[in-house]
């Protein structure tokens, strides 16, 4: 068992102030290390780091931030099969998934920031004014558990290509490819201060850093209810805020379309990582006229999905990520059957020879209305919820009825109408007929989804200040 006493501040791997903390292997419920929190006088270690080091780091050549970002993929790569373990047993993806989607596709991501790096070159003439792009400063980067390593590059790497300096949170429960993301750094040659690790929860860690003085920006992925409170902590300040909160997202499946792939597609994305996406396809839109077929391909579906150890290459979901999150996962569903909803299949009751763990059955909810619970509030497990709609409109309609506005997909015989549907969605991405993630493209959300974006050029951008020097005529 790993038994981890320290944090990493100003390129020294440091002894950590605060308690001790298990980590549960969400798989079989035994602990499988201990970390050290951070105390909020480490916070300010860290902080004041990063503020010296903002300086000389901003003003690094931009190859040379470029060839840093190149330094720490391949470092990364080095040590992917480790960190895809690491991943696996922190929060419960089988491990075979791990390796593309924990590990291969967010080195992917970052890696893509490397060429970005020169975008902070370019300078513009408007009239007699020449506008420049500078770091913004400070970051404070707070991440979630759930795609872990992703979320952290989503951040880390924009604001290294910009020039900042930064301090990162990883999700209490899972700090663990954080800590080895830091080694890799240092191996890296990443100048110190330049990046800076504290482990804890969001209390004791968390709002300190989001209070701090010297923080210019915080990044946050979580849900919506903690980043109002962070906003809230930031204002006083008046700092950046960017962030990536919860999601309902629907996939409106048209009269016209190839129902039993539309289903196949939609069922895998909300069931994949056990339901834990932010912009899982939770809330699946069906022609009434389709709807008790669309019901019974759905069920085969889930019913076809593997649950398992996350050391199986059969296992297509593993355990929910904690007991907590488990008990909140199996509430919802008690509460979208009290409420109506017809359970097709899966429930409350454990897989079959999956009784310890944290595991939840692939859940199939049919008759749901929007006005229950479940079609309206995040679940983040493995729970799809099937509505029936009238018309074209009407499916529009259903799929804007909603707080969130993460994202969305259609499936249609027609990719001209399937287009044209995606243009009246109010969310920030859109899937047509299958499409998948692709790390050039921004992603963030509509309403209470969040503010800002992360990857590609305008993930770079919540990065920057935009500087307007006059000059004489």
């Amino acid at each position: 068992m790993d038994t981890l006493t320290e944090i990493y501040i100003d390129g020294c791997w440091v002894a950590a102030g605060g308690a001790v903390r298990e980590l549960i292997n969400p798989a079989s419920g035994a602990v499988h290390a201990r970390v050290t929190d951070a105390s909020a006088a480490d916070v300010d270690r860290a902080v004041l780091a990063a503020r010296r080091a903002f300086p000389a780091w901003a003003a690094t050549p931009s190859a040379e931030r470029a060839a840093c970002i190149e330094r720490i993929c391949a470092g990364l790569e080095a040590r992917s099969e480790e960190l895809a373990c690491t991943i696996s047993r922190e929060m419960g993806m089988p491990l075979h998934l791990s390796r593309d989607w924990q590990v291969a596709g967010p080195i992917a991501g970052m890696r893509s920031f490397a060429p970005r790096a020169a975008l902070m070159d370019e300078v513009r003439r408007e009239g007699h004014s020449m506008i420049v792009r500078e770091a913004i400063g400070v970051c404070a980067f707070i991440t979630p558990w759930n795609v872990p390593l992703h979320q952290l590059v989503g951040k880390v790497a924009p604001a290294l290509a910009a020039g900042c300096t930064m301090v990162l949170k990883p999700a209490e429960t899972t700090p663990l490819h954080a800590l080895i993301f830091a080694q890799v750094a240092q191996a890296a040659g990443l100048p110190a201060g330049v990046f800076n690790l504290v482990t804890g929860d969001g209390p004791g860690v968390g709002e300190p850093l989001c209070t701090h003085a010297q923080v210019d920006m915080v990044s946050f992925t979580g849900s919506t209810r903690a980043g109002v409170r962070i906003a809230q902590m930031a204002a006083p300040d008046v700092k950046r805020v960017c962030q990536e909160l919860g999601g309902k997202s629907a996939l409106i499946i048209t009269e016209d379309a190839d129902l039993a792939a539309a289903i196949r597609f939609g069922v895998r994305d909300v069931m994949v990582n056990s339901g834990q996406i932010c912009c899982a396809l939770s809330r699946m839109l069906v022609p009434r006229s389709h709807y008790a077929e669309a019901v019974a391909i759905a069920q085969a579906e889930v019913e076809a999905i593997q649950v398992g150890d996350p050391q199986s290459s059969d296992s297509f979901m593993g355990p929910m990520s904690s007991a907590a999150h488990q008990a909140r996962v199996l509430d919802a569903i008690r509460k979208g059957v009290n409420e109506g909803a017809r359970l097709v299949s899966g429930g409350t009751e454990p897989p079959e020879g999956l009784e310890q763990g944290c595991y939840v059955r692939p859940t199939l909810l049919a008759d749901v209305t929007a006005d229950m619970s479940v079609a309206r509030e995040e679940i983040f497990g493995p729970v799809l919820c099937m509505l029936a709609f009238e018309d074209e409109a009407d499916a529009i309609r259903l799929a804007n009825d909603t707080p969130y506005g993460l994202a969305a997909a259609v499936w249609a015989g027609d990719a001209v109408q399937a287009q044209q549907i995606a243009r009246h969605l109010r969310a920030g991405q859109v899937s047509v007929n299958g499409a998948g993630w692709n790390y050039s493209a921004p992603f963030g959300g509509y309403k209470q989804s969040g503010n800002g974006r992360e990857w590609s050029n305008e993930g770079l951008h919540e990065f920057i200040e935009i500087k307007s020097i006059q000059l004489p005529e």
